[in-house]
């Protein structure tokens, strides 16, 4: 679930805000309003900043149909779910590391505040909100890690076996 949800919401919320970063100050649809409310967290969303235009751009080509992808291959039980899923997982970390980091340098090394003063807006809405896209796929990248291992060592076991038996038979 954690893929359609994530894909949806790259591709379709992400999405609106890359094709219409230039003009969402003046949208009046329910995605245009949705941008508008969590701009008070970080208002580079309506300045036109060239970092988050990026960023929401990528997410939205790459991961929103990469999640998509992923679930598609869970459903499937398909043999390249967990490296895809590691690769989109690794998008969405980092995505929001540097999402994060770009903010609080900014914050801290150039004295600029893109939050509002008003605590549920930096910690509710850029903290919290952000921070599943650092939680979950970090755990999923540890999943596909250990499961890749674990499939790379039992290919290896098998074929040192066969290869044992193979020396045997001489």
């Amino acid at each position: 679930m954690w893929f359609v949800l994530s894909g949806s919401i790259h591709l379709f919320f992400e999405g609106y805000y890359a094709v219409n970063y230039a003009t969402l100050g003046s949208k009046q649809t329910v995605f245009g309003q949705l941008w508008k409310e969590y701009a008070f967290s970080d208002s580079r969303y309506l300045t036109r900043n060239t970092f988050v235009l990026c960023m929401e751009t990528m997410t939205a080509v790459c991961w929103g149909p990469g999640c998509l992808l992923v679930a598609a291959l869970v459903t499937l039980r398909h043999p390249l779910r967990f490296p895809v899923q590691l690769v989109v997982s690794v998008g969405q970390f980092y995505g929001d590391a540097l999402y994060y980091a770009t903010s609080f340098f900014d914050h801290y090394m150039m004295g600029v505040s893109y939050s509002r003063p008003e605590a549920v807006y930096f910690w509710f809405y850029f903290v919290f909100m952000n921070f599943f896209w650092l939680a979950i796929p970090g755990t999923l990248i540890y999943q596909s890690i250990t499961k890749t291992a674990k499939a790379i060592a039992t290919v290896q076991r098998l074929e040192g076996s066969k290869s044992d038996y193979a020396c045997s038979e001489k």
